[in-house]
């Protein structure tokens, strides 16, 4: 039996008004993922326990089989890992934007959240960005890495968690005051406040400006924990497999869990990611003999962080014709096969950030076809089904073992 998670970041939504009041996912074309929907268990799962933040480490954890509320420890050290950090057990790791701040205003924290992305800077304006930050505020227990386009790290030895951080993606377009880390020292704020005048004239920074792109003027600190100790997937389910994401954290959920990362070239986590090639490694990973394929796709999230609602409905499309319907016809020569769709939380455009609702899942089963009640797959479809999943993570056990346990 070969199974493949497709996985539409943030795809579950509200209606529009502008998309004739209707939910990104009912108002794009997908036959593909319809059609797998009137054949296979359509169902509403909550990935999100409750008390714990709505963000993409928490559900995916709870999508690939693993409790929360037993191994969350934050997302950045999720990301560390993937960045091939090595955190020791008295290591704290805090995800490091580089973000697009307000320039008008003297005080800091005066300031808005213009970006948490700084235009997507590019990896290699952002290595020597991080790079100018390390060389300044670098201190024995504190370092910073780069990673890819805004996203970064740093790792504080002996540090401390719950220090009251904000997502930057949380705040877009909100003054910063009341979002700033509450750490009792305000070692975090002093840094924050330092890299702005590192960065501010940097000539990066400067040059970007001049081809109409924004800086990133500011690091943002935030989603802090200590190093994950995630049980094996593949003795978990007795299943080898692959993770195939573009975005830090699913690769280091995967490594952690125990499965194979594997890079796909011009995968961006955004609207214009290598949709096709994450298709076909995901293809190739399965005909090389991996059991289990997990493909995570970012776009939508980052469309509804946007409120680009037309690049929303577009990312489902594009994972609908380049991502499930070239893997539902490969895996059409294998006798049995098992294909779950669903989105990990909710990003609602309305909000700009995530949810906790639960999300609508289809598991197509090749050797069980049903007739489902579902005659589409969205939120509403699913809701009517009566199925619903309320621990999150025991939705891996209805897939491949095709029970709750």
């Amino acid at each position: 039996m070969k199974y493949i998670v497709i996985l539409g970041d943030g795809m579950a939504d509200y209606p529009v008004p502008e998309l004739d009041n209707k939910t990104p996912l009912q108002y794009a074309k997908k036959p593909n993922i319809d059609m797998l929907a009137k054949k296979g268990t359509v169902g509403m799962v909550k990935t999100i326990p409750e008390g714990i933040a709505p963000g993409s480490d928490a559900a995916n954890l709870s999508v690939m089989g693993y409790n929360p509320e037993v191994y969350y420890t934050g997302r950045s050290p999720l990301e560390a890992v993937s960045m091939g950090i090595k955190l020791s057990a008295a290591d704290v790791a805090l995800r490091c934007n580089l973000v697009y701040l307000s320039e008008e205003e003297e005080e800091y924290s005066d300031k808005t959240m213009i970006d948490y992305s700084s235009d997507e800077i590019s990896t290699d304006e952002a290595r020597i960005l991080i790079a100018a930050v390390n060389k300044v505020l670098k201190k024995e227990d504190i370092t910073f890495h780069a990673g890819i386009s805004y996203r970064h790290c740093m790792v504080w030895n002996n540090g401390k968690t719950g220090l009251g951080c904000t997502p930057p993606h949380d705040i877009l377009e909100k003054k910063i005051t009341g979002y700033l880390p509450k750490e009792e020292s305000g070692l975090l704020l002093s840094m924050m406040k330092k890299s702005y005048d590192i960065l501010k004239n940097h000539p990066v920074n400067l040059s970007r400006k001049e081809r109409g792109l924004r800086p990133a003027n500011s690091i943002w600190l935030w989603g802090e924990g200590k190093k994950p100790a995630l049980s094996s997937f593949p003795e978990k389910y007795g299943k080898t497999g692959a993770m195939i994401s573009a975005v830090d954290l699913l690769k280091g959920i995967g490594i952690c869990a125990g499965l194979e990362s594997i890079n796909v070239e011009g995968a961006t986590g955004n609207v214009d990611t290598n949709f096709i090639g994450k298709a076909n490694a995901a293809i190739d990973a399965i005909n090389k003999g991996k059991d289990f394929v997990y493909v995570h796709v970012e776009a939508p999230d980052e469309s509804g962080h946007r409120y680009e609602i037309d690049n929303k409905v577009k990312s489902i499309e594009l994972i609908d014709s380049q991502v499930v319907g070239p893997i539902w016809e490969a895996m059409k020569k294998y006798d049995d096969y098992k294909i779950l769709v669903l989105p990990d939380h909710p990003t609602p455009l309305s909000l700009r950030t995530h949810t906790s609702e639960p999300v609508p899942f289809i598991i197509y089963d090749s050797a069980k076809e049903i007739a489902s009640p579902a005659s589409s797959y969205d939120e509403f479809e699913a809701k009517k089904t009566n199925i619903f999943v309320d621990n999150g993570y025991k939705l891996m056990d209805l897939f491949i073992k095709g029970a709750l346990d």
